[in-house]
């Protein structure tokens, strides 16, 4: 096999997208994804060290990915506005990308400099997002993680094909996110008495 001019990093982390998003992270090993870019797995070595390499490269892509999108999803926005659609644009991202969603949860090392910042970035976003509500630090945290709960473990349902009910899932999900700005509006009121 000849190599690839323009390979670069970018390139074959959409190209390993694209076998995950398809059948699965699990299907992304070196010797799928040179396959599908037509160079030999050695080639891989120069833009990352081994599968863990890889895979910590993708959980960081699909982290930034997410953050674009619920970044876009928020501007102009704010208080149950921007939730609501920062909740939305977080489902979307799980629905179109499966396979990609999954690399962001399995990130090989949460306390790698690269992966960790990409996620923190999400957090900061939200907590921004959450500051409508006049959360302090703490409660603004235990937020977050409740969204994120929230949002991760409809997705992740959804994606293993856990509503088995013949109800419309974008109804539950709005349901949902009801509930959670309920709670928060409660959470806010008390904080102010």
């Amino acid at each position: 096999m000849s190599p690839r001019i323009g390979l670069d990093l970018y390139v074959i982390l959409e190209a390993a997208t694209e076998l995950a998003d398809k059948d699965g992270l699990e299907s992304v090993t070196l010797a799928s994804l040179a396959k599908k870019l037509q160079i030999r797995p050695p080639s891989l070595y120069n833009h990352f060290d081994g599968l863990g390499g890889l895979r910590k490269k993708m959980a960081v892509y699909s982290m930034r990915k997410l953050y674009d999108d619920l970044a876009d999803a928020t501007i102009g926005k704010s208080g149950d506005e921007a939730i609501i659609s920062l909740g939305h644009a977080y489902i979307t991202f799980a629905r179109q990308h499966p396979g990609l969603y999954e690399a962001s949860i399995h990130a090989p090392d949460p306390t790698d400099k690269e992966v960790s910042e990409a996620g923190s970035q999400i957090v900061t976003l939200v907590v921004k997002v959450l500051q409508a509500y006049n959360l302090e630090d703490e409660a603004a945290l235990h937020a977050v993680r409740g969204l994120r709960s929230i949002l991760h473990g409809f997705a992740s349902l959804e994606q293993k094909g856990g509503f088995g009910l013949p109800l419309d899932l974008d109804h539950t999900f709005h349901l949902l996110l009801q509930s959670f700005l309920a709670g928060i509006h409660t959470f806010e009121s008390k904080q102010k008495s």
